[in-house]
C-alpha cells in the first residue's frame, strides 16, 4: 500500500494540493488496507472531525492513520521495556548505559527505522572516587552515605547501585563548623547574616527544598558567600513520611534515601563544560576546566535525612523561624556546636557519551524534521527518571515503524534520539544541537520531549487519576489541547476530560479550567528541550503524567516503585505514548503546520502584564510600544488563523503557497533569537524565554533580569530588541494573511486550473 503522502504528490507539478478525486482514491485505498485487520477502538465522541493544519480530507486520512496508530501500543510491551531498562544502575559513562545504547539502537532497526546512527561526544565527566561524611563534635557520627535494601525489592541489594555523590562536585577535604542554612537560597543567607552568622569557610546544611531550586543554584549561593562545603538532604516535610506511605508500601521516600544529581552551572551554559557552543566530538578543541563557567569551585555532598538528623538534632544555637522548621522530630537550630569532618575525592576526566539516533524519512519534505528525545542515563535504576520515558519512547518507535512497515510514511521526516548524560549538564542533546545548529535552525519543526513519561502513583492519585502536565511555546499550545480529544485514558475517559479534572483538583478550584490555560507555557529548564528552545529558536514541547513521587534520583525509583506504585498497569505509559505519538504525526503530516500565533501573542501580553507589576517598572521603563506591538501581533495572527480555517475547509491553497507559508512559520520561532545572547549568558538567545539560575521558568530574560537589577540602560536595550523581534515576526505574518487573502479574491478563471 503506498504511503498517505506519497499517494497526495505523485505528481509533484499538480497546481492544486487538495484534490477532491485524489482524496477519494485515499479513502478508498485506506479502506483496503485496514480491511481483514482487527479494528481498533474509535476514538473519544468528543474527537472534532476537523484537524489544524489539515484539509477536511486529510484531515479524515489522518485520522485513519491515527486509529491504527493508537490500537498498536501495548501496556504489556511497555512493561517488558521497563524491566529490561531498570535492570541494573545506568548512569552516564557507564558500561551499562553504554551498552543501552547499543540495545536501543539495534531495536529501532528491527523496527524499521532508518539511518541508525550512535553518535559519540567526548565530554568533561564526574564520578566518585570516595567520599566521607563523620560528625567529629560534640560527638562522633559517621554518616552511611548508602541506601537500605528492602526484601520486598531485590534491586535494592544490587552492589553495582552507588553511594551519595553530586555529580562536578570539587574535590577537597574540611573540617569546619556546621551551619543550617534552611533551602540555601540567597534569602536564607541574608536571614543568616541578621542573626550575626557568616558560613565564610564553613560547612553548609541545606535540604531539598522549600521552597524549590535547583540543588545546583544551591551550590553556586553557597560558593559565593564563601562556604568550604554544601550538604543537601531531603526533609521529610518534602519527600518524605509526612507526605504519605514511605516505600516500599508507598510513593514516599524512606529514611535512607538519597536524592543524588549534578550541581553543574548548566544555567549559565550547558553541555560540555569545556566546549561552550561548539560540539564535544572526538578531537575538539577545549578550554582550560579554570575557565569553565559551569563548574562548581565548592565541594558537596547529598544526604538522606537519616545521616543529616544528628547534625541537627546537636546543634545548640539559636532557634531556626517556624517556616525553617522541617518535619523531623527535633528543634532546627541555626548553628553551634557541631563540627564535621568532609571529604570528596573526585575522578574528573575525559569519557565518551552516545546519542543514538534514527529516523523514518519523510516522503515529501524529508529536509523538515519532527524531533522526538528522551534521555536514557539515570542516577541508579532510574524508574521514573528516565526509564518511564525511555519504555514510552520504544513503544512510540515500535508503533511507528509499524505504521511504516505497512506503507505509511510521513510527509516529513520524524527524528528519534535517545541523549546521554543529561543528569550532568543536558549534556548529549546540547552537544548534538549544538553539531546540526545550522540544519536545526532553519528545518526542525519542533522537539517533543518526554523526561519521564510517569513521575507519579496512580494508586494514590484518586478518581481523576494522574495529572496531565505539558509545557510548551504558546504557537504549541492548542494543538495539544486539540489532540488530547482524541486519546483515551486509563479510565475510559478522553485525556482532554481527565486533564480539566485533575486540573481542577490540582488547583483546588470549583470550576473546571479553559483551554486556553491547560497547557503551561512559561518553561524553565532541566532537560533535554533547553537546547533547542533556547539556544536554536525552535518550537518545544514537554509531556509528562504526574503525582505522589518521592524517590527522585534514588536507587528507589524502580521497576518495583513503578510497576507496585506508580503505573502498575502501564497505561499512563502508553496515554503518553499515543498523546505523543499523535503530536509527531500531526506535525509530519499537516498540509499547513499547525502553529497558532495568535495564541502565541496571548500568551506573550500575558507575560507582559506580569513583568509590568514589578514596582519599579512604570516609572523607570515605558512598556507600551511593545504591548502595542504585541497586540498587532496577535490581532494579525487571528486574521491569519481566520483565513488559514477558511482556506484549508474549502481545499483553496494552492501548491506554490504552502511551502511560502510554511516557511514562513518555521522563520517566527527562529526570529525570536538574539545572536548576542541575553547579558551575562550569551549561550541563552532567545528573548522570550530561559531559566533561572533555580531551573524556574523566566519570561523576556534579558529584559527581566536587567529590570530585577535596577540595569535601566540595559532593560531598554532589550526591550528594543523585544519590539524589533516582535515587529518582523507580525510582518511574516501579514506577508502570509495577504497572501491568502489574495488567493481567495480571485475570480474562478483567474484561479490556476485544477
Amino acid at each position: 500500500m503506498p504511503s498517505l503522502i506519497s499517494c497526495r504528490t505523485a505528481n509533484s507539478r499538480r497546481p492544486a494540493l487538495f484534490l477532491l478525486a485524489a482524496a477519494a482514491l485515499l479513502l478508498a485505498g485506506r479502506g483496503t488496507q485496514l480491511r481483514g485487520q482487527e479494528q481498533p477502538a474509535a476514538p473519544p465522541a468528543a474527537a472534532k472531525a476537523s484537524i489544524r493544519g489539515f484539509t477536511p480530507q486529510h484531515a479524515q486520512l489522518e485520522r485513519q492513520l491515527e486509529t491504527q496508530f493508537q490500537s498498536i501500543p501495548s501496556p504489556e510491551k511497555a512493561r517488558a521495556w521497563h524491566r529490561e531498562l531498570t535492570a541494573e544502575p545506568h548512569p552516564a559513562a557507564s558500561a551499562r548505559n553504554n551498552q543501552l545504547a547499543d540495545y536501543i539502537a539495534e531495536e529501532w532497526r528491527k523496527q524499521g527505522w532508518e539511518e541508525v546512527v550512535l553518535r559519540r561526544y567526548d565530554v568533561l565527566h564526574s564520578r566518585p572516587r570516595s567520599v566521607s561524611l563523620e560528625m567529629v563534635a560534640p560527638m562522633n557520627y559517621k554518616a552511611g552515605l548508602r541506601e537500605d535494601a528492602y526484601p520486598a525489592d531485590p534491586d535494592t541489594k544490587n552492589p553495582a547501585v552507588s553511594g551519595a555523590y553530586f555529580g562536578y562536585s570539587a574535590s577537597g577535604e574540611v573540617t569546619a563548623e556546621v551551619v543550617y542554612a534552611h533551602s540555601g537560597n540567597p534569602e536564607d543567607y541574608d536571614l543568616l547574616r541578621k542573626n550575626g552568622i557568616s558560613v565564610k569557610g564553613k560547612i553548609v546544611l541545606v535540604r531539598y527544598s522549600n521552597p524549590y531550586s535547583y540543588r545546583g543554584f544551591k551550590a553556586l549561593t553557597a560558593e559565593r558567600e564563601g562556604a568550604a562545603a554544601l550538604l543537601i538532604y531531603s526533609d521529610p516535610a518534602e519527600d518524605g513520611y509526612t507526605r504519605g506511605k514511605v516505600f516500599p508500601d508507598g510513593p514516599w521516600g524512606p529514611e535512607s534515601h538519597i536524592q543524588r544529581g549534578a550541581i553543574t552551572y548548566d544555567y549559565i551554559v550547558p553541555g560540555d563544560p569545556l566546549t561552550p557552543g561548539w560540539p564535544s566530538l572526538p578531537g575538539a578543541k577545549r578550554i582550560p576546566i579554570s575557565e569553565a563557567r559551569s563548574l562548581p569551585k565548592i565541594m558537596a555532598l547529598p544526604l538522606s535525612w537519616r545521616d543529616a538528623q544528628p547534625l541537627l538534632a546537636n546543634m545548640t544555637g539559636a532557634e531556626a523561624p517556624k517556616e525553617w522548621q522541617g518535619a523531623l522530630p527535633i528543634t532546627y537550630r541555626f548553628t553551634g556546636s557541631v563540627k564535621a569532618h568532609v571529604k570528596v575525592d573526585m575522578d574528573t576526566s575525559i569519557q565518551p557519551y552516545t546519542v543514538v539516533e534514527a529516523r523514518i524519512k519523510g516522503s515529501e519534505l524529508p529536509d523538515e524534521w519532527v524531533l522526538l528525545g528522551n534521555h536514557r542515563d539515570a542516577w541508579a535504576f532510574g524508574g521514573v527518571d528516565p526509564s518511564s520515558g525511555t519504555a514510552s519512547l520504544l513503544e512510540l518507535t515500535r508503533s511507528l515503524g509499524e505504521l511504516k512497515k505497512r506503507g505509511q510514511r510521513p510527509r516529513r521526516t520524524i527524528v528519534v534520539c535517545s541523549w546521554d548524560g543529561e543528569e550532568y549538564a543536558l549534556t548529549g542533546s546540547t552537544e548534538w544541537g549544538e553539531q546540526f545548529a545550522d540544519h536545526l535552525r532553519k528545518n526542525l519543526v519542533a522537539y517533543l520531549n518526554v523526561d519521564e513519561s510517569v513521575s507519579g502513583a496512580a494508586a494514590t492519585a484518586g478518581p481523576d487519576g494522574l495529572s496531565f502536565k505539558p509545557d510548551a511555546v504558546g504557537s504549541l499550545a492548542p494543538m495539544i489541547v486539540e489532540a488530547s480529544h482524541d486519546v483515551r485514558m486509563p479510565s475510559g475517559r478522553s485525556l482532554y476530560d481527565s486533564w480539566r479534572a485533575t486540573r481542577m483538583r490540582d488547583d483546588k478550584s470549583s470550576s473546571l479550567p479553559d483551554d486556553s490555560s491547560l497547557v503551561e507555557t512559561r518553561i524553565g529548564s532541566g532537560s533535554d528541550h533547553t537546547v533547542f528552545l533556547n539556544h536554536l529558536g525552535r518550537p518545544v514541547a514537554n509531556l509528562t503524567f504526574s503525582g505522589d513521587y518521592g524517590v527522585y534520583h534514588s536507587q528507589y525509583d524502580d521497576h518495583f516503585w513503578m510497576a507496585r506504585i506508580g503505573d502498575p498497569a502501564f497505561e499512563y505509559h502508553i496515554a503518553l505514548t499515543r498523546i505523543w505519538g499523535l503530536l509527531a504525526l500531526r506535525l509530519a503530516n499537516a498540509d499547513v503546520l499547525p502553529f497558532d500565533f495568535a495564541f502565541y501573542g496571548q500568551t506573550l501580553a500575558q507575560f507582559l502584564d506580569e513583568l509590568a507589576q514589578h514596582s519599579r517598572v512604570p516609572a523607570s521603563l515605558d512598556l507600551q510600544p511593545l504591548r502595542a506591538r504585541l497586540a498587532e501581533f496577535q490581532r494579525v495572527g487571528g486574521e491569519l488563523n481566520a483565513s488559514l480555517h477558511k482556506a484549508l475547509a474549502a481545499g483553496a491553497l494552492e501548491e506554490g503557497l504552502v511551502p511560502d507559508i510554511n516557511d514562513r512559520f518555521l522563520r517566527v520561532e527562529s526570529n525570536w533569537l538574539n545572536e548576542d545572547g541575553i547579558p551575562g549568558r550569551p549561550w541563552f538567545k532567545h528573548l522570550l524565554y530561559a531559566a533561572r539560575y533555580t531551573y524556574a521558568h523566566l519570561e523576556y530574560p534579558g529584559l527581566t533580569e536587567a529590570v530585577e537589577q535596577g540595569d535601566w540602560k540595559t532593560a531598554q536595550e532589550q526591550l528594543s530588541l523585544l519590539e524589533k523581534a516582535v515587529e518582523k515576526n507580525t510582518e511574516l505574518l501579514r506577508v502570509a494573511r495577504t497572501e491568502l487573502d489574495e488567493m481567495e479574491a480571485l475570480t474562478p478563471h483567474e484561479k490556476p486550473s485544477r
